[in-house]
Parts: structure tokens; C-alpha cells; sequence
């Protein structure tokens, strides 16, 4: 039962929303994990708003979201989000675009609809998982409700105690459920993310710890939060090995370099190609069909592992050096 949804109406709050899949059901693999996850940041972009973390399980998700109110856009800058969020070849749109491109401005209308969208926690999770749900009864040509019910959110304190206590138990979701023996492992978690790259969440991450630089911030999240999983509350709920609490705790919590590779190759490379400039540059033309015509060369080199592995390049750019 849940209980009312407490509202308020300036700074930007912080929510830990949860949604689950009707019944319990084990509905979402990795292929609708990986398209729940490109959503949802492609819609916390158009939003403003901010995700702090995040992990989506087979049968449920949890986020961890800070969002902005009274959001102040400029015509031009309501367009160029609804363009990345939309693309152009919507017809309104277009409609849109050819406006202010006439006009110089957007309808006072069609302004205020799309303000209306943004800096709002529940037209946000609403849309998400509407906008998934009918991707997924596309997909498996299924028809009905595949949420349990309106997602439930707490409203969280926004300073660094409470914020990183909530995003450890986000984060231990699926090493708790036995999934993995460490968070980093998990694919679709924030901060395997923010392992593999995302600059996003490493700015979160910093912004919760002591450190002033990601290097110090994820040695302090990590030992905090294994030393955090490592007692259970719950009987259905795995605590993490003792032995795997002190092997990251004697790293100081930090993720060696070979580690982070693999990370981040298996986040954003799965399915592409790994190697020389040479071997990548021909996998780019055998395939060159498949990406848009802007793409003048395959080849990317791969950040921040010094001369470890020499000249490897990537087919696609890792966000961030590996250190």
C-alpha cells in the first residue's frame, strides 16, 4: 500500500522512485534492460532531469533522481530538446521547428506543454514507463498493463549522508539478489556506469564523498558501501563474502586499471570490435553500412591506459579516460 506522494514546489527535490513488473514477473533481460536504460537518459535529458543512480532487476527498477523545478528554457532551448529526445522527422516536430524558424519563437501553447514536461518527477516516470511498456508489447506482441501499479517515490534529503546511504542500497540491489559478488559487475547499475565512464554519476559520486576527484570519491563509495552490504537485514537478502569486502577494502576501494578496461569495453562495446587501428578500421568499412554518414573512420582510441596494452583502438569512443 502506498502511502500519498509528498510534493514540493521549489529547489529540486530528490526521489527514490521504484517501479515494479506486474506480479513479480522475471520479465526484463538484458536486451530490455540495456533499452530501459537508453531511455531513460535520453528522457532525464529532454527532462532536466538529474540521475544520481540507478539499477533496473528483472522484475523492478529503482531511481534515484534529483529534479529541478520552475525550469527557465529559452524557445531554442526547449527545441533542441524536444529534436535529441524526438528527432526531426516527428511532423509536429517539424511543425514546431519551421515556427520558430518563421516566427523567431514557439506557440505560448505548445511552450507551456512542453515546460510541463520538465522539472516534474511524475510526468518523468510516467512517461518512462509508458514509453517502455509499448516498446515491449510491440516487441512481444503482448497487449495490457505491464507495471504492478503508479510508481512509489520517497522524497529524499539532498545532503551527502542521507543521499549516498540511498544510493548504496541501489546500487547492492543485484549483488543482495546473488546476481553478481560485487556492484561493478552489474551492467545496468549506476555505478557500474560510473565505473565504465559516465561522467554523469562520477559527478554524484564525488559530490557524496570527502574526495575531491573521482579517483578519491569511488575508493570512498566502494568501501563504504561493501562494508555496508556486507550484513543483511532480510533473510532474502544475500550480505556480500567477507572475503570480497576486505579484498576491495584492502584496494582502498579503488578499481584497478585492467578492471576498469574490461568494464568499459563490456559497457559500451558489446557487439563491436576491440583491437588495432588497423583491424578496427576494417571492421568500420566491412560494416560501413551500418552507421550515418557523418562517421568519416572507425577507429577511437581507448583513453587513459597509458602504454599497458599499446596502440588499441575501440569501434566505439569510450566516454572517459580509463584512470
Amino acid at each position: 500500500m502506498f502511502t500519498k506522494r509528498i510534493r514540493i514546489e521549489t529547489g529540486a527535490p530528490v526521489y527514490h522512485c521504484i517501479g515494479r513488473i506486474v506480479g513479480g514477473a522475471l520479465l526484463l533481460g538484458d536486451e530490455e534492460k540495456e533499452y530501459f536504460r537508453r531511455l531513460m537518459w535520453r528522457l532525464a535529458e529532454f527532462s532536466g532531469v538529474e540521475i544520481i543512480t540507478y539499477c533496473v532487476m528483472s522484475n523492478h527498477i529503482h531511481l534515484l533522481v534529483r529534479v529541478p523545478t520552475g525550469v527557465e528554457l529559452s524557445d531554442r532551448g526547449i527545441l533542441e530538446r524536444v529534436v535529441r529526445y524526438y528527432g526531426k522527422r516527428e511532423p509536429w516536430v517539424q511543425t514546431i521547428v519551421e515556427s520558430v524558424r518563421r516566427d523567431g519563437s514557439l506557440p505560448a501553447s505548445v511552450r507551456e506543454r512542453l515546460l510541463a514536461r520538465m522539472g516534474n518527477v511524475s510526468m518523468f516516470m510516467r512517461t518512462l514507463k509508458q514509453r517502455f511498456s509499448k516498446w515491449y508489447n510491440r516487441k512481444y506482441r503482448r497487449f495490457g498493463t505491464l507495471w504492478a501499479e503508479r510508481f512509489k517515490s520517497v522524497l529524499i534529503e539532498d545532503c551527502p549522508d542521507v543521499l549516498r546511504t540511498v544510493a548504496m542500497y541501489i546500487d547492492l540491489n543485484p549483488a543482495r539478489a546473488g546476481l553478481v559478488n560485487d556492484p561493478k559487475d552489474y551492467r545496468y547499475c549506476g555505478h557500474a556506469e560510473a565505473v565504465a565512464g559516465n561522467r554523469a554519476i562520477r559527478r554524484e559520486t564525488v559530490a557524496l564523498s570527502e574526495g575531491s576527484n573521482w579517483r578519491q570519491a569511488v575508493g570512498e563509495y566502494r568501501s563504504r558501501m561493501m562494508v555496508y552490504g556486507a550484513e543483511s537485514n532480510r533473510a532474502d537478502k544475500r550480505a556480500l563474502s567477507p572475503k570480497k569486502v576486505r579484498q576491495v577494502l584492502e584496494q582502498g576501494g579503488q578499481v584497478e586499471l585492467g578492471e576498469v578496461l574490461r568494464l568499459k569495453l563490456r559497457y559500451f562495446s558489446d557487439g563491436l570490435a576491440f583491437g588495432s587501428r588497423e583491424f578496427v578500421e576494417g571492421v568500420f568499412e566491412e560494416f560501413r553500412d551500418r552507421f550515418g554518414a557523418e562517421r568519416r573512420s572507425g577507429a577511437r582510441k581507448v583513453k587513459g591506459v597509458g602504454q599497458c596494452l599499446g596502440e588499441v583502438a575501440t569501434l566505439r569512443e569510450l566516454q572517459k579516460a580509463a584512470s
